[in-house]
């Protein structure tokens, strides 16, 4: 029972991941890491396969080693979050207070993307 229920938690945080890649409002990397965790603790074989994963096994093994985002990446994510946030705010939402509120998320979110290290690539 214990083991279903974190393979089903695992899935679900696996899954809201890879829409965070697609959706700038939704993290990626802390859902990743919740899947990991969770697989962890339930099937070591899905376990394995994330963190070997050619699309999400680098997101996981880079923040767990403290190695943080590529610069490309942390660009990518603040510009495609305020364009997508701008296009919302200006021409989706009527209410002025769920505009607002739409930038307070997209400031926060933006400074946590900008406060992760950026990771180094290193010469071979």
């Amino acid at each position: 029972m214990k083991k279903a229920f974190f393979v089903s938690c695992g899935s679900l945080s696996l899954g809201l991941g890879i829409i965070g890649i697609i959706l700038p409002l939704l993290p990626t990397t802390p859902f990743l890491l919740l899947s990991a965790a969770c697989y962890a603790k339930s099937s070591e074989r899905l376990y394995h396969w994330l963190l070997e994963n050619k699309y999400f096994g680098s997101y996981i093994k880079n923040y767990r080693a403290g190695k943080g985002i590529p610069l490309k990446v942390k660009i990518t994510a603040v510009s495609v979050l305020w364009l997508s946030l701008s296009f919302t705010i200006v021409f989706v939402v009527p209410l002025v207070a769920v505009k607002i509120l739409l930038a307070l998320i997209g400031a926060y979110f933006t400074g946590f993307i900008l406060k992760q290290k950026t990771l180094q690539k290193h010469a071979v």
